[in-house]
C-alpha cells in the first residue's frame, strides 16, 4: 500500500540525505518527494510517497524520529487532506491535432504556457488522480517532455474526506 509521510524538519543542510539514506539502507524507494519551508522559519516540511504495509511504515517512522533534525512525522495517508501536484508537460501540437489538445487542457483547467508552432506547454495542477487522467489523455498525442513535482499534502480541519465523497457519489450516479 502507498503511505504519505508529512515530516516537518529543522532547515539545516544534510537533513533530506540523511532521510533518503534511510530509506535507502532499508530498501525502500521513495515514489514521490516534495520540500519546502513550512509555516515557521527555519522549518521545513517533507512530503513523500512510500510503499509498505502498516507495519513496516510504524517502524520506519520510529526511525525517522530517531534522526536529529526531525521535529514531527505523520502519516496522512487515512486522514482528509488536500493534495496536489503539478506537472509541465510539453506535447508535439501541430495544426492537425492542437485543437483536439487544447480542448483537453479546457477541461482540466490546465494552462498554457508556452506555444510554437510546433509544441504546446501546459501547466497542470491538480490531485495526483487528474495528473494521471490528462497524462493518460496526452499519451495518444506525442510527449515530448514532462516534469512533475511531487505531491504536496496539507490536513483539512473541516475532516470532509473528498475521497469518500466522489466514492458515494459514483455509486449513487450506478443507481441512477
Amino acid at each position: 500500500m502507498k503511505h504519505t509521510l508529512s515530516v516537518l524538519v529543522q532547515d539545516e543542510s544534510g537533513v533530506l540525505s540523511r532521510i533518503s539514506g534511510l530509506f535507502a539502507r532499508r530498501g525502500f524507494n521513495i515514489d514521490s518527494l516534495a520540500v519546502g519551508p513550512a509555516e515557521k522559519f527555519g522549518i521545513s516540511r517533507i512530503t513523500m510517497s512510500v510503499r509498505g504495509d502498516n507495519r513496516t511504515i510504524e517502524q520506519l517512522i520510529k526511525q525517522l524520529y530517531k534522526l536529529i533534525n526531525v521535529l514531527n512525522v505523520q502519516n496522512v495517508t487515512s486522514i482528509p487532506c488536500v493534495e496536489r501536484e503539478l506537472m509541465l508537460i510539453k506535447v508535439f501540437a501541430v495544426q492537425t491535432n492542437r485543437s483536439f489538445i487544447l480542448d483537453i487542457a479546457n477541461i482540466f483547467r490546465a494552462k498554457v504556457v508556452d506555444f510554437s508552432s510546433k509544441y504546446l506547454i501546459l501547466e497542470v495542477t491538480g490531485d495526483p488522480g487528474k495528473i494521471f487522467a490528462i497524462q493518460q489523455l496526452l499519451n495518444h498525442y506525442e510527449i515530448i517532455e514532462i516534469a512533475r513535482t511531487g505531491k504536496i499534502t496539507l490536513i483539512r480541519e473541516s475532516n470532509v474526506n473528498t475521497e469518500l465523497l466522489k466514492q458515494s457519489v459514483s455509486n449513487d450516479a450506478l443507481y441512477l
